[in-house]
């Protein structure tokens, strides 16, 4: 056989076979092509685009949306009623404050709902914030990308902060439109009996809000560390409110007094310390230390429970 016929049937193909050619060829790797290195965890934009992301969710949410809605309708109620009743001459106290000037609204709103429709609203995404990913087995992700257990703590718990505060606000200017809308705008007589300005009466409702939110904050906190125990979002949620309420139900046992600084709901009224003249910077201060407190020791059992945690959901 000549050279150019051993060579042609060396190449022919076989019907079912490879030629040897062919197979030398198709195992032939080319080189991997060079892949980009991972951005570090740690770099500080990648804590702010978490954090965009989970408000994004939290703010897009129709539950939360409704949560808001309904605080933002309970000052309108509110302000119609006294409306309706601030023309019987044996009203007094409350109504008669709000009636004589709109920005008071503001203050008798977070009375009616700084202890019970607010706390529950924060603890609705507070509670859900490590339970609820635990409960829909999402959690074991958000943990294998590189942002790190104590990370993650802090984006869930400043995005519970920041729903808190816009709860906070949305009351507020949902009673200031309302007050303004029904009720003469002017001087605000306040509860010493002097009288302010309407601008320091608005400076005065912005340092309550501060003081509002400061004290969901607080609330919050709270909330998140039940979070951490369960992967039922309404265990954290129950638990939080059943906390409120058994501190309601202390403050009204006059034998319990001595608690009552110490008790969480009973700051949240301290608000009303910007309507005396001047101001009782000293009750405001006091409260936010005692929210300062629960936030640092929430978070603490938290963070200790939470980093040592075996996520199995």
């Amino acid at each position: 056989m000549s050279t150019a016929e051993s060579t042609e049937a060396r190449t022919r193909r076989t019907p079912g076979l490879v030629p040897v050619a062919e197979t030398l060829s198709s195992a032939e790797r080319r080189p991997a092509e060079p892949v980009p290195p991972l951005p570090p965890a740690r770099r500080p934009w990648a804590f702010w685009r978490l954090l965009g992301s989970e408000l994004e969710l939290t703010f897009k949410r129709p539950r939360n949306l409704a949560m808001l809605a309904v605080v933002a309708c309970v000052p309108v109620i509110v302000g119609i009623t006294l409306w309706i009743v601030a023309g019987d001459e044996a009203m007094g106290g409350l109504v008669a404050d709000v009636a004589g000037n709109s920005l008071m609204l503001t203050f008798a709103s977070f009375s009616f709902l700084v202890l019970l429709l607010m706390p529950i609203t924060v603890s609705v995404v507070a509670g859900d914030s490590i339970a609820g990913e635990a409960g829909a087995g999402t959690l074991r992700y958000l943990l294998a990308a590189p942002a790190g257990r104590t990370r993650l703590l802090a984006v869930k718990y400043l995005n519970a902060v920041v729903y808190g505060y816009a709860v906070t606000a949305v009351v507020a200017l949902s009673a200031l439109v309302t007050g303004l809308i029904l009720f003469p705008a002017g001087p605000m007589t306040l509860l010493s009996g002097s009288t302010v300005s309407m601008a320091e009466g608005l400076t005065r409702i912005l340092i309550s809000v501060g003081y509002v939110g400061a004290g969901m904050a607080a609330l919050a906190a709270v909330a998140m560390a039940l979070s951490v125990f369960t992967e039922v979002p309404i265990g954290a949620i129950a638990g939080t409110m059943v906390l409120v309420i058994v501190c309601q139900v202390l403050r009204a046992i006059p034998q319990l007094s001595a608690l009552e600084p110490y008790l969480l709901p009973s700051r949240f009224t301290s608000f009303d310390a910007v309507l005396r003249s001047p101001i009782d910077t000293g009750a405001l201060m006091s409260g936010l230390v005692t929210f300062g407190a629960y936030i640092t020791l929430s978070l603490t059992i938290a963070w200790a429970h939470f980093s040592g945690k075996d996520i199995t959901a």
